[in-house]
């Protein structure tokens, strides 16, 4: 019924359901029917001081479930068991003793008519009654009955469930579920959860007594006259599940008589030794297969397919009974705050005050929805300021929910999503038919939900959150996950994102804040935080700072590189002067940080790539021109060459100026290029580094090198008077492109 699975328990005290199994051939199939075994996900947990159970824990259905082993059967060792388990999981609000038993083969039904049980069936318990438990007279054994001697009927929760259960359209859908359940069991050999055969199925006269014990009644020749059975004259072969009493004690009935004397004294329907031991310490049920009919003609040829019929029983039981809704959507008043953050607050974090004083006015304003967006280059430090701003208003408002959502792709929005539906217990979210991103949209906007903020990380695809545009040449991508962002007077959302056009859309254009490089005080902060103990000459932060353009994520690296190799900054920086080429291969040194995504590359070079490919992805005339700029002068790069090398590629449709204009767009939505009013277009030097490595790795660098010095050469004027100032404008260029490895000994066809 319910396919969600919970999350694992932080602790003992989380698991709420036990079963508790005699048998080894009992607890395999419960075991098998786990929906997921927590032992798989890292080291098994702990028990209280002196507990001697054996357990194994899981996840079946909605429920987080602890299987208890007992050493031996009966009673008394079902007691131990129990209480032992109640100490080491003081939480369990139901216990399940799942098993095998006898049964009472006929017994009065409803009409006047006789109900009849046959080997397989599944009793559950709706009473227990500890049939050996009096005082033996000269004449006969007397059960106690008293109030203070009974075990008692079960609580109010459960006897409502069996209440349920015992109608005819929830006994037909419970019974329903068994079958798909034995279905996975038939697919395990070692089980022998396969139906023995009616043949299989003996019922012998009560006086007729099984002719030598320890032995099966085809090796002593039983001959006894067999009682029909209506049910198995018809083929019916389906398990059938039958509510009543079950007898409980340590005494192995094997008497046909016995069992019809204390079926007729007591009205019990089976016999089993467990529940008594453990009735008086959980609240609970009873699931018992019937594996043999309490007579000497009792055989161990049922007991497999019997306890596979109560596990697959026990299943289809708890996908009926509720989990507790835990306080934290009811009301506003009972909500427990939640912070669903994947990182720890950063220690090391430092500056950035004016950013996160701006978040914290934008984000706590209730007069409309707050949607604010940090945009920036990669590595500029927004998810950073993300993380310091979520922890900072948990501390102003303790009543506040904090969610993070990395939106690098559309699994792992919904995995983010899905998470908030299960931490916060999101009714309807354990339904698998359910749209989880439309359930968590619609539950966030409920007016009686509490205040929260939604961090959206990494949002910087166009196309994943508003779709494919019409016309646009890329494939795309048809998400829309625009529309399951919720909009309500209590949430705020907080977007990261290196693409400024994303951003701008998510927010609707309310409320962009550029995130841009630190000043030469944050960066010493920052390198001083990182590079605790080691040596530095005065101004030696203050020069790397500046060679590194006051990135921070290149910051963070540089120090990393300088602790882990134990040179000092000087070194580093020798190292950084030396050439390009080492300047790129230290960008592209892997390393680690806090409050990173570890599915997002830490190098500064890689970290880039990623917004290379995004871009082309989204406009791939995007991405020649910055390939295409990278062979240039970084600063004052003309219009003109861009316009010019738009107009003169061959094999392509001529561009306007509406996609030139919308290509530069996307390059300075990722901060790539900057306009300068007069002087055309900039580049940071790191960023023109850094895209002719990618052009390397891409096996594209020689094309965009030529295109580069083909462009320049068609622009650049005859040397006259008249042309003095657009050749001064242009010469920097024309060495840039000259001076490129990717143009060495390259035939220049039109100058």
């Amino acid at each position: 019924m319910n396919s969600a699975r919970p999350r694992r328990p932080a602790s003992r005290e989380d698991f709420e359901v036990a079963i508790i199994c005699a048998l080894s051939i009992e607890a395999d199939p419960v075991e098998a029917l786990f929906d997921h075994h927590w032992e798989d996900d890292g080291p098994p947990y702990d028990k209280a001081r002196g507990d001697p159970n054996a357990y194994s824990t899981g996840a079946i259905g909605r429920h987080n479930v602890v299987l208890a082993h007992m050493p031996g059967m009966g009673k008394a060792s079902a007691a131990a068991v129990a209480a032992n388990c109640r100490s080491s999981f003081p939480n369990i609000r139901l216990a399940l003793i799942v098993g095998v038993c006898g049964v009472i083969p006929f017994r009065p039904g409803g009409s006047g008519e006789t109900a009849e049980t046959v080997l397989g069936d599944v009793i559950v318990s709706h009473g227990v009654v500890q049939y050996d438990l009096g005082r033996r007279l000269p004449e006969q054994f007397v059960t106690k009955d008293t109030l203070l001697d009974a075990l008692g009927r079960p609580n109010t929760e459960i006897r409502a469930l069996l209440t349920k259960l015992k109608g005819l359209r929830s006994r037909k859908m419970l019974q329903g579920k068994m079958g798909d359940y034995m279905e996975v069991l038939r697919c395990e050999p070692e089980l022998a959860a396969v139906y023995p055969g009616v043949a299989q199925d003996k019922l012998f006269e009560t006086t007729y007594r099984h002719a030598r014990d320890g032995l099966s009644c085809e090796e002593c020749a039983c001959d006894g006259k067999l009682i029909p059975r209506a049910r198995l004259s018809q083929g019916d072969r389906q398990p059938a599940v039958h509510f009543g009493l079950i007898a409980s004690g340590d005494t192995v009935i094997k008497s046909g008589k016995d069992r019809d004397d204390i079926a007729r004294e007591t009205g019990v329907i089976g016999f089993e030794m467990e529940s008594a031991g453990v009735w008086d310490i959980f609240p609970s049920v009873v699931i018992k297969g019937a594996c043999d009919y309490a007579d000497s003609h009792k055989t161990k040829a049922w007991q497999r397919y019997a306890a596979a019929t109560a596990a697959a029983c026990m299943k289809a039981f708890l996908g009926y009974w509720m989990p507790p809704i835990p306080v934290c959507c009811e009301t506003r008043l009972s909500y427990a705050a939640i912070v669903l953050v994947p990182y720890p607050r950063n220690e090391g974090f430092v500056g950035r005050s004016a950013v996160l004083d701006k978040l914290k006015q934008l984000l706590l304003k209730s007069a409309s929805q707050a949607r604010v967006a940090l945009y920036g280059l990669g590595g500029i430090g927004k998810t950073q300021i993300a993380l310091e701003c979520a922890y900072r208003l948990k501390e102003a408002r303790s009543e506040m929910s904090v969610f993070w959502v990395h939106a690098s792709n559309a699994e792992r929005f919904r995995q983010a999503y899905t998470s908030i539906a299960e931490e916060c217990r999101v009714p309807g979210y354990d339904d698998f038919k359910t749209d989880i991103l439309t359930l968590v949209k619609k539950w966030l906007e409920r007016k009686d939900c509490c205040p929260w903020m939604m961090v959206i990380d990494n949002a910087d695809d166009t196309q994943l959150f508003f779709g494919r545009q019409r016309g646009s040449e890329t494939d795309g991508h048809e998400e829309n996950l625009a529309r399951y962002l919720p909009e309500c007077l209590h949430g705020a959302i907080l977007v990261t994102t290196r693409n400024k056009q994303a951003g701008s859309r998510l927010t609707k254009g309310k409320s962009l804040i550029e995130v841009g490089f630190m000043d030469d005080g944050e960066t010493n902060q920052l390198l001083r935080a990182h590079l605790d103990g080691i040596s530095a000459a005065p101004g030696e932060f203050s020069t790397l700072s500046s060679r590194l353009e006051h990135l921070p994520l290149a910051l963070v690296q540089a120090a990393a590189f300088i602790q882990e190799n134990t040179i000092d900054v000087g070194k580093y920086l020798e190292l950084l002067d030396s050439s390009d080429q080492n300047l790129i291969n230290l960008l592209s040194e892997e390393f680690e940080i806090e409050g990173r995504d570890s599915e997002t590359p830490r190098a500064v070079a890689e970290t880039w790539f990623l917004s290379f490919e995004q871009i082309q992805r989204q406009d791939a005339f995007a991405s020649e021109l910055l390939s295409l700029m990278s062979f240039l002068h970084r600063q004052a790069i003309p219009l003109e060459f861009l316009s010019d090398y738009s107009k003169q590629q061959q094999d392509q449709e001529v561009r306007g100026e509406m996609q030139l204009t919308k290509a530069l767009g996307v390059l300075k939505a990722f901060s790539f290029v900057a306009e300068e009013t007069d002087h055309g277009l900039d580049m940071h030097r790191l960023v023109q580094l850094v895209t002719r490595k990618w052009l390397a790795k891409e096996g594209r660098m020689r094309h965009f090198a030529g295109q580069a010095l083909l462009t320049v050469s068609h622009c650049y004027p005859f040397g006259r008077y008249e042309t003095r100032e657009v050749c001064s404008t242009y010469l920097a260029h024309a060495y840039a492109v000259l001076g490129s490895k990717g143009t060495v000994s390259m035939p220049v066809e039109r100058c």
